[in-house]
């Protein structure tokens, strides 16, 4: 049985998490939960799965919590924070840390996991995105695992199983295209939050499902597959796949390109990253390719998702450049889904952004680097859209 925590129990990812352990208690055990503040679904998971350790990031909601588990005979440690956040990524002894936080809030607990010698179940993009530098070298210092537990990277991870690195030419990412992958260019000016919040396939958080409209998460992703499978950029491809059944594909120096095929489902390549380097059975619906009809690919239209132009060059400037491109993003979705600007106005501020960005931009930038890009680039986003 694998002790597990999950950070973030309460949003898609980690939701999806208990699932898996609902689904099969005889594998996972749960050692801690976190939320930022929702914790009227985290008692409901405490009285389930019996954490000993439970954080609650926003800390005006710690004594609410602490009212709501008192009448429970065995109740968990509750910490609070930031701090308790990294408390609960480091307790005892877990073995695994599903890293479910939304955005750049995930890097500091996940490095702390790190150095404590968790394995990390990796769905937190920004964690490679903006510390890749930092935390790639603390994974081979320490000895752990990083295990990819999004769906892309998970099918790379997949495919590369009993390849050697140096057979792999290219990594192909596939995209649904989000929200508006059928709506003409000219008529993005004119869509809503709640346009942007209808993807087609995928059940997910609301910032991820703007990113996806946005085909930023591609972006993202591009940069997070160079540092998790050391591949140069220029060999990393997007295809627009829309049916979503291929998770993403790899091409060897001989032409062959192997890929890995499922339903839309978020629990697969969770259970995977937990589970590796075993699999477990599951009586999951099987995937019937002649039900299927046809599978389409098609080129992405850079101009319609200029998000994956910018980062691809942040990834290619390096240093803390992804870092600011990641943190002006998620300013820029924030106020997107507060209705302070429009849809078009998002890509816009990441570029001018990424434009006033000055520094060293060394390629080896220090968490200190990295932390102070950040936060120059949520302030700088915020002053963009507050113009």
């Amino acid at each position: 049985m694998k002790k597990i925590s999950i950070l973030g129990s309460t949003g898609s990812i980690g939701t999806q998490t208990l699932d898996i352990v609902y689904q099969y208690p005889e594998q996972f055990k749960v050692m801690g939960l976190t939320t930022h503040s929702n914790i009227e679904l985290l008692f409901a998971q405490i009285k389930q799965f019996h954490p000993e350790i439970v954080a609650v990031a926003n800390k005006e909601k710690v004594e609410n919590l602490k009212n709501m588990i008192s009448t429970l005979d065995n109740s968990p440690i509750i910490v609070a924070g930031d701090q308790g956040v990294i408390e609960v990524a480091c307790y005892g002894d877990t073995e695994s840390i599903v890293t479910g936080i939304v955005g750049c809030a995930g890097l500091l607990p996940t490095i702390e996991a790190i150095k404590a010698g968790k394995d990390i179940a990796l769905a937190n993009k920004e964690t490679l995105i903006a510390g890749g530098p930092v935390v790639l070298p603390l994974i081979e210092k320490y000895g752990v695992k990083l295990l990819p537990a999004d769906s892309e990277h998970s099918a790379i991870f997949q495919c590369l199983q009993g390849i050697d690195n140096k057979d792999l030419k290219r990594v192909i990412l596939t995209a649904s295209g989000g929200a508006f992958r059928d709506l003409p260019t000219e008529k993005l000016k004119f869509v809503t939050v709640e346009d942007a919040l209808k993807h087609p396939n995928w059940s997910m958080g609301k910032k991820i499902t703007i990113d996806s409209a946005t085909l930023m998460n591609k972006g993202l992703e591009v940069i997070e597959a160079h540092f998790l499978f050391e591949v140069d950029y220029s060999n990393i491809d997007i295809v627009i796949h829309p049916q979503s059944i291929i998770h993403s594909l790899i091409e060897l120096i001989d032409t062959s390109v192997l890929a890995q095929l499922g339903w839309p489902d978020m629990r697969l390549p969770l259970l995977y990253a937990l589970s590796w380097p075993k699999r477990i059975h599951t009586d999951w619906k099987q995937l019937d390719l002649a039900k299927m009809s046809n599978l389409t690919f098609q080129k992405p239209d850079y101009d319609k998702y200029p998000c994956i132009k910018l980062a691809y060059a942040a990834g290619k400037a390096g240093g803390a450049m992804p870092a600011v491109l990641n943190a002006a993003n998620e300013q820029a979705v924030k106020s997107f889904l507060n209705k302070e600007i429009t849809f078009l106005a998002i890509p816009y501020i990441i570029e001018k952004t990424c434009e006033l960005f000055v520094s060293n931009n060394s390629s080896q930038p220090t968490l200190d680097d990295i932390l102070e890009a950040d936060q120059w680039a949520r302030g700088t986003a915020l002053m963009l859209v507050k113009k």
